[in-house]
């Protein structure tokens, strides 16, 4: 017999893996070092309150955290798909239209240099404490980043390929939803997830300034209390939401562009 043929070609045992992303992994952690800090400090909980507690809050208060996080759901979701409908059509004029966007380009870039907790005030004592006022919020929030991502997408094309689809004889509207159009959804996802991201701040400054319901009033709430396992309960399914929604906006663009990587990418 070889040697070759005494070398074991697989293990003896069962090889097994085992794959965790690199976040999840940090962020345990991290809350194990929390834990451990909380407990050796003796902290009290209205100043920091430990994993296991905000846990223990988490499951208390599910009931109540389920029905104000649809609350900001609803204005999350409807704000960001205002500013999808306004930003789309506004950044394909810009791109069309010199006059258009020498005329309306700076002044949408000014317009964000107004704090949005300045505006959220104003727009209280006009409509009241119903959901336009904070809807109204989260789709100024969200709707800088679809406007300038979808002007550099539909900008991005090059002009030999649109030089190509007219000699084809593509009229000016085959040639913006043949060549412009997907040319730019990489760019446009890219705006629409930062928007996610702001819209849900947006949501939480608007339940901030005056609000009876949604988890920026939980958080208001807790916070005048010194419930601070109640606050962060509420900011922990706050940042659950945001990632949901981003990881959702992910698989969209996954489903519409496979042949293009998606930022988000996990290990």
């Amino acid at each position: 017999m070889s040697a070759a043929d005494m070398s074991p070609t697989k293990p003896l045992l069962p090889t097994i893996r085992f794959r965790m992303p690199y976040a999840a992994m940090t962020l345990i952690c991290l809350l194990v070092i929390w834990q451990a800090a909380v407990m050796i400090s003796h902290l009290p909980e209205y100043l920091l309150p430990s994993p296991l507690t905000i846990i223990t809050s988490l499951y208390n208060l599910s009931g109540l955290l389920v029905h104000h996080t649809f609350v900001t759901l609803i204005e999350v979701v409807l704000g960001f798909l205002i500013a999808l409908a306004v930003a789309v059509p506004l950044a394909t004029l810009i791109c069309y239209s010199p006059l258009f966007e020498r005329s309306i380009y700076p002044l949408i870039v000014g317009s964000q240099t107004i704090p949005k907790v300045a505006i959220a005030p104003l727009l209280l004592a006009a409509f009241g404490y119903g959901l336009i006022p904070k809807i109204t919020i989260v789709a100024l929030m969200a709707f800088f980043p679809i406007v300038i991502n979808t002007v550099v997408g539909l900008r991005s094309v090059s002009q030999e390929m649109i030089y190509l689809a007219q000699s084809m004889g593509a009229s000016p509207l085959q040639q913006f939803f043949r060549f412009r159009m997907p040319g730019a959804l990489p760019s446009m996802f890219a705006g629409m997830k930062m928007a996610s991201v702001l819209a849900v701040i947006g949501a939480v400054v608007a339940e901030f300034v005056g609000s009876n319901s949604g988890l920026g009033y939980v958080i208001t709430v807790a916070g005048s209390n010194f419930r601070m396992d109640q606050q962060f309960a509420a900011i922990v399914v706050l940042s659950v939401l945001g990632t949901v929604i981003f990881w959702i906006l992910g698989q969209i663009e996954r489903s519409v562009l496979p042949w293009h990587k998606p930022t988000q990418d996990a290990a």
